[in-house]
């Protein structure tokens, strides 16, 4: 198999762009350029790589290409970077470190800590939002180094660190409670009481509901797909809704939600999963991220 940086680099740019007219004025080079490259490519690896829609994307062998070309990348800005930077490897790096995080972490503890590096590292972030659920598929795809996920089984070419368990309490406006849920959390209420959830891959709130009733309920549902939006739809009375611990505390002590139960709550237990690669960038990344998880998490 023949690879080339060149080539890597043209590749991951049409990936990261999603055309090929995007990557050549990226690379400040001719379409026609672009295409020979990621042709020779193919042709170099024996394999198709990029499924030619709009946006691309690639394929099961490109999958495996992208992990490669980040990884060329990441290593080869940090190994320029201390060639001709400080003495300090940590603030030598300028790399961008594309890492893919669920809402809930990002709005609770995830971003400070990132923000603090960003500014004491010079560390360039490219931050994914996902389900915690679903995130491992954009570290399978290449498109991401690192992940906050609820997946503890490794993806290949990764290690995994425990962070801790995110707890969701159930809570709904007193006004919400009072009117659905006379009496508490009782089947027939779960029934017929909205429930608010983040989008269409959130199931967080059907998981509890299957565990607490043992039935496949299918109450009304409302979509709001931003963590502030979403706790505000619980304090307008939308529906009840599953929040993290953090951010129910100060609700709870103005009076803007009740417990309908003390014990109702849902624990997610977070991993931390990274490309098992000698970058000095990634593991400050990680390093960072673990000990903000173990402030935060329980």
């Amino acid at each position: 198999m023949q690879v080339q940086f060149d080539q890597l680099a043209t590749f991951l740019a049409v990936l990261e762009e999603g055309t090929f007219d995007a990557a050549a004025r990226r690379l400040q080079v001719t379409p026609s350029a672009v295409s020979q490259r990621v042709k020779a490519l193919e042709v170099g690896t024996g394999r198709v790589l990029l499924l030619r829609s709009k946006p691309v994307r690639p394929t099961e062998s490109g999958e495996v290409l992208a992990r490669l070309a980040r990884q060329t990348a990441l290593l080869t800005e940090e190994a320029v970077a201390e060639l001709g930077g400080p003495a300090d490897p940590g603030h030598a790096q300028s790399a961008e470190i594309p890492i893919v995080i669920n809402a809930d972490s990002l709005a609770t503890w995830a971003l400070p800590p990132l923000a603090r590096l960003a500014d004491e590292h010079g560390l360039r972030f490219d931050i994914h939002r996902e389900d915690e659920q679903h995130s491992v598929e954009l570290l399978r795809a290449g498109a991401v180094m690192a992940a906050v996920t609820a997946v503890a089984e490794p993806v290949q070419g990764c290690s995994v660190r425990r962070l801790g368990r995110l707890r969701y309490l159930l809570v709904a406006s007193p006004s919400f409670a009072e009117r659905w849920l006379p009496g508490g959390l009782t089947v027939d209420n779960l029934t017929r009481a909205p429930v608010l959830a983040f989008d269409h891959r959130d199931d967080l709130q059907l998981r509890y509901l299957r565990r607490r009733t043992r039935r496949r309920l299918r109450p009304p549902q409302h979509f709001v797909p931003s963590s502030a939006e979403f706790a505000r739809a619980v304090t307008l009375s939308m529906g009840w809704g599953l929040l993290p611990e953090p951010d129910v505390r100060p609700l709870l002590a103005d009076g803007s939600v009740v417990q309908p139960e003390p014990k109702a709550y849902v624990d997610v237990a977070l991993f931390w999963q990274r490309w098992r690669l000698p970058s000095p960038a990634l593991d400050l990344v990680s390093e960072a991220i673990v000990q903000a998880a173990s402030v935060a998490l329980r």
